[in-house]
């Protein structure tokens, strides 16, 4: 696996991440695939996570290219100077806008409940003739950018799901009646969420650095299947496979 190259320079290196690959080894997972290695293979070189991305999430995901550098931008990170964007295709019509500020339970910090709080605007909505659910004969969707204040695991899947407009295809969180029907009807296994966009200053230049992952075409299709691929953004079209 080759993975597509957004950003390089001396420090950093941000790849477009394609969904069901995890970061890297862990006790949990058989996996034997992993992106810190494949991305290590591919530049012939060791490389730092900065911040990670959810295996079933595609989309941006940047490195440092030594310890240093992985560590400045992480300081960034932590203090919620780097914006990030996300494109996700929920059930239903949200809200135009809104925020979600809901506490969620935080496993990797061991402390509990901690401070979540999502952004979100609505980039459009759909209606399918496609009787997914017992009680109605069409499907509502939204394709919605959410901006992350904070970063808990599975935080934009969960706020989501809590306020029932669940992410298509979130096996853990989502709605069960509409992954079948995707799977089984569309072949749609993948769940539609994607780091589109991430901001930050190069802790080197100065300059103000912005780095766009066009979507796949697994979920370019979705956005077909769901009348929404006329809503995308033209900058986040991939042109070669759309």
């Amino acid at each position: 696996m080759i993975f597509p190259i957004l950003f390089s320079d001396e420090h950093f290196v941000a790849i477009n991440k394609p969904p069901g690959i995890l970061m890297h080894r862990t006790r949990i997972s058989e996996d034997t695939v992993f992106v810190v290695q494949l991305l290590r293979d591919q530049l012939g070189q060791r490389v730092y996570p900065v911040h990670r991305l959810d295996r079933a999430t595609s989309g941006v995901l940047i490195f440092g290219k030594n310890p240093e550098s992985a560590g400045l931008l992480g300081e960034q990170v932590m203090d919620k100077s780097v914006e990030k964007k996300y494109l996700v295709v929920v059930r239903g019509w949200t809200p135009e806008n809104g925020t979600i500020d809901y506490a969620l339970d935080d496993p990797d910090s061991g402390k509990g409940r901690l401070p979540a709080v999502t952004h979100f605007s609505r980039i459009g909505t759909s209606e399918i003739d496609a009787p997914i659910g017992l009680r109605y004969k069409t499907a509502r969707f939204s394709l919605v950018e959410a901006r992350l204040e904070t970063g808990r695991r599975h935080q934009i899947r969960k706020h989501f799901a809590h306020l029932n407009y669940p992410v298509i295809g979130d096996k853990r969180h989502g709605d069960v009646k509409q992954n079948t029907y995707f799977r089984e009807v569309f072949d749609m296994k993948r769940m539609l969420l994607h780091a589109a966009e991430l901001a930050f200053r190069h802790p080197y230049s100065g300059d103000a650095t912005r780095i766009q992952a066009p979507v796949d075409e697994e979920f370019a299709r979705a956005l077909g299947i769901t009348n929404l691929l006329s809503c995308l953004p033209e900058k986040l079209f991939e042109p070669e496979k759309i």
